[in-house]
């Protein structure tokens, strides 16, 4: 009873290393994305419970004992358990609104720009990269419908150097780059749990401006929950800024 404190605070700890090898276990190499996304719905809420649980505990025996040492120790360890359980708490509070079922972003529906060099054999892919016609266009336009071609004053080629910048300053793989018909393909991960989504950008010339448009494709998963259509955004006011 005396060292519950210090157990709560060890497990606790422990609960954060878990939570972050569950988080960032792919972009260290552990694992797929998929299987580290798997593991998290697993196990996050039962380790934030054992956490939270564990703390509860040592906080009650050591304020009943007078300890406040334990107590302290009791309360850390709580106070990470509910932070470990911050998703459960904020979807019981606000459920999330159900994203659209695409994983395919594009600024032009009606010609997106189309993939020559990443092909539906790239790593672990599951959704194939032919754009899914007027269905998915539909949907877009009633759940995004602010995402459009970026329109610039910039000339072609200026405006394709910038977008090809903030592509790198994003962190994007570049896969290939053709400054003479400016267009790039390239492949952008999410910082959790390190997913692969593939790009494609292309700039046409329009007016003494230029148009830039791009279309964002989840390797996997029937629904990106909007994170596609945010990468488009970030893109979009990168570029701009």
């Amino acid at each position: 009873m005396k060292h519950t404190g210090k157990l709560a605070l060890l497990v606790a700890l422990i609960g954060v290393l878990g939570v972050a090898f569950l988080l960032f276990g792919a972009r260290l190499g552990l694992w797929e994305p998929t299987t580290g996304f798997g593991l998290y719905r697993t196990y996050l809420n039962p380790l934030g419970l054992t956490v939270a649980g564990l703390g509860a505990l040592a906080l009650v025996i050591h304020l009943i004992r007078k300890e406040k040492r334990g107590t302290v120790l009791g309360s850390v360890a709580l106070l990470v358990g509910l932070v470990i359980l911050t998703p459960l708490i904020a979807g019981s509070l606000n459920p999330p609104r159900r994203a659209p079922p695409i994983h395919d972003i594009s600024t032009d529906t009606a010609n997106p720009p189309a993939f020559e060099v990443l092909d539906d054999s790239r790593a672990g892919a599951r959704n194939s990269l032919e754009y899914g016609g007027s269905e998915v266009a539909e949907i877009q336009a009633i759940s995004y419908p602010d995402i459009a071609p970026l329109k610039t004053g910039l000339a072609a080629d200026a405006a394709y150097e910038r977008a090809l910048a903030v592509a790198q300053d994003m962190g994007w793989d570049i896969i290939v780059s053709d400054t003479e018909r400016r267009r790039f393909e390239a492949t952008a991960r999410t910082s959790v749990f390190y997913f692969a989504d593939d790009v494609a950008l292309v700039v046409t010339r329009q007016g003494d401006g230029s148009r830039v448009d791009m279309r964002s494709v989840s390797r996997v998963g029937r629904s990106d929950q909007g994170v596609n259509a945010a990468r488009i955004r970030d893109f979009q006011q990168r570029f701009d800024g």
